[in-house]
C-alpha cells in the first residue's frame, strides 16, 4: 500500500502568509491531481498555540530565523505562524482536503516544535502517524509539500528510519533555503535512504 503524505500546505506557508515559502501555492494543483493515484492521502497541519516557544516574538531581543538552544536541541526562531484557529493555519483553499483519509496536527505542544509528521523535535514524542500507517498496511510513502528543507525533510528522514520506503517528489515541494538548508536537507535525505525524484 502506498500513501501520499501532503505536508503543511497552509495559508501561512504560501505567498502573503506569515512564513511564506516562495512559490508555495504553485504545488496545490499538482498535489490535487496526484491524490487519486494513491491508496491513502494524509495531510499534516502545523497547529501552534499562541505564544509557542518557537516564535521569535516570545524571546526578548531575538529576531526571526535566529538560532537558540532548547532542552531538545537547536531551534530556529520563527515568525508567529499557523496559530490554532487563525486564517493562516487553514489549508490553502484550493487544496482538496476532502480526499484526506487522515489529518495529523503537529506543533501543538507549547514547549516543543514539531517539523516531522512522525515525531516532535525531541525525536521521541510520537504523533501517532507511524502506528496509523502500519495498521493500514502502508509501507510506501511519497511526500510532497512545504517546506522541502524543514518539515518535508524531517518527515522523510524519520519515515526512512522507521523502515518505510520513502520518495520525496521535489517538483511538488518548495523550500525556504535558509543559509544552505536545502542542500543540507537533500544530502541528509539521500544519506537516510530517501529517494529524491
Amino acid at each position: 500500500m502506498h500513501a501520499l503524505i501532503v505536508i503543511d500546505v497552509q495559508i501561512d506557508f504560501c505567498p502573503g502568509g506569515a512564513l511564506a515559502v516562495a512559490g508555495g501555492d504553485e504545488i496545490v494543483a499538482p498535489v490535487n491531481a496526484m491524490m487519486a493515484s494513491y491508496d491513502a492521502v494524509i495531510l499534516t497541519q502545523d497547529w501552534h498555540p499562541a505564544g509557542h516557544s518557537s516564535f521569535a516574538s516570545g524571546h526578548a531581543g531575538k529576531a526571526p530565523f535566529a538560532m537558540i538552544e532548547m532542552p531538545y536541541g537547536p531551534q530556529v526562531l520563527w515568525p508567529d505562524h499557523c496559530v490554532q484557529g487563525t486564517p493562516g493555519a487553514a489549508f490553502h483553499p484550493a487544496l482538496d482536503t476532502d480526499r484526506a483519509d487522515l489529518i495529523v496536527r503537529k506543533g501543538f505542544r507549547p514547549e516543543i516544535d514539531s517539523y516531522s509528521a512522525f515525531f516532535e523535535n525531541d525525536h521521541t514524542t510520537s504523533t501517532g502517524l507511524d502506528g496509523y500507517l502500519r495498521s493500514r498496511g502502508i509501507d510506501r510513502l511519497t511526500m510532497v509539500g512545504l517546506a522541502t528543507d524543514f518539515c518535508v525533510n524531517f518527515s522523510a528522514v524519520d519515515a526512512a528510519k522507521l523502515g518505510f520506503e520513502v520518495t520525496v517528489l521535489e517538483s511538488a515541494c518548495r523550500a525556504i533555503d535558509l543559509d544552505g538548508s536545502l542542500a543540507a536537507a537533500r544530502a541528509g535525505m539521500a544519506a537516510a535512504g530517501v529517494t529524491l525524484a
